[in-house]
């Protein structure tokens, strides 16, 4: 059987060609995709600000094997978001993603202080 390994995967982007319509319901919608609505999660979420209309970022969840890596991981949740933006009539420039592999990340812990 195979590891897997859990990854948080942020992609981003930049608004392009965005209809009237689009940029419009985007608009309407800023409030519920602002600082507020940054999760990860496994069909990822969006979030951006509505002054100006410029970049945006999702967030997702990958489980993908440990030996396929983080670069897979990056083009999983990428094909995700395009596929998202595309269905929603969004209109993006290249994407870029930053992945953090969840089950090797190190943790420091700041000892207790003593009294």
């Amino acid at each position: 059987m195979t590891e897997q390994h859990t990854y948080r995967v942020i992609v981003r982007g930049t608004w392009v060609g965005l209809t009237g319509e689009a940029r419009a319901r985007l608009l309407a919608e800023a409030a519920e995709h602002g600082l507020s609505s940054m999760r990860f999660t496994e069909e990822g979420s969006l979030s951006y600000e509505p002054s100006p209309l410029k970049h945006f970022s999702m967030r997702y969840v990958v489980v993908s094997d440990a030996a396929d890596g983080e670069e897979m991981a990056g083009a999983i949740a990428q094909d995700r978001a395009e596929s998202t933006l595309r269905e929603l009539g969004y209109g993006f420039g290249a994407l870029k993603s930053t992945v953090t592999d969840l089950d090797t990340m190190k943790i420091n812990f700041k000892p207790a202080s003593r009294r």
